[in-house]
């Protein structure tokens, strides 16, 4: 195993880089999918709420592997079937599209979640206020909901870190890829495995803990 970390370190730790870099890019825009499709799912509108539900529930019942498929082959395969031959994607952009659908949906119900568990007197008393309903959840639904879902994000986090894993089928250069090629190379799957395993196992305990640590800091906050 030292000889392994020895030759292939530098690989290692470029692919952790571009797997923490695939995740933040993926859940950044993530946070704005599941922000869009929470409001409409908590939306008195009935068809925001319907086409918020469609979206949830739909990207929530394709398996990521399949997505990514449809993302890096399907999608070039139709643009291209209207006369642009040369359009394709790289493994990066198809890897952050189909991981920001997916991490979206859950970050939908994340929010949905978050927004219903303020009181609905919060939202009353700015509207009562004569604050208009955009800025009434704007500036005092969303912050109170937010902070009580940090703990859930991070959570979310570390659910898309692990499911960058599932990229791989799609030639992005993360972990498991690099663990792919090194294996190739010295047919040590055990220690490779291992190490890839306890590479993974460092990052995720250290964003638990954190997790804990927010989570116990709000409750601390609200009970304040």
């Amino acid at each position: 195993m030292g000889s392994i970390i020895q030759v292939y370190w530098t690989l290692l730790l470029k692919s952790l880089g571009q797997t923490l870099l695939l995740t933040l890019f993926s859940l950044l825009f993530a946070f704005f999918i599941g922000l869009l499709f929470g409001l409409m799912n908590v939306s008195r509108n009935k068809v925001l709420n319907f086409l918020g539900t469609v979206y949830v529930d739909g990207i929530r019942g394709v398996p990521l592997i399949v997505l990514a498929y449809f993302v890096y082959f399907g999608i070039p395969a139709l643009v291209q079937a209207t006369g642009n031959t040369g359009f394709k994607l790289s493994a990066l952009v198809a890897g952050i599209i189909s991981l920001s659908m997916n991490a979206g949906a859950y970050m939908a119900e994340i929010f949905r979640a978050g927004i219903q568990s303020v009181d609905r007197g919060q939202m009353e008393a700015a509207r009562s206020l004569g604050l208009p309903y955009g800025i009434s959840m704007r500036r005092v639904v969303l912050p109170q909901a937010i902070r009580t879902m940090i703990p859930a994000i991070i959570s979310q986090f570390i659910i898309s870190l692990k499911d960058t894993s599932i990229l791989s089928v799609i030639g992005f250069p993360e972990l498991t890829k690099a663990g792919n090629i090194i294996v190739g190379n010295t047919f040590a799957a055990l220690q490779v495995w291992g190490i890839i395993a306890i590479m993974y196992m460092v990052v995720i305990v250290t964003l638990s803990r954190l997790a804990k640590k927010l989570e116990r800091r709000l409750n601390v906050s609200n009970a304040g």
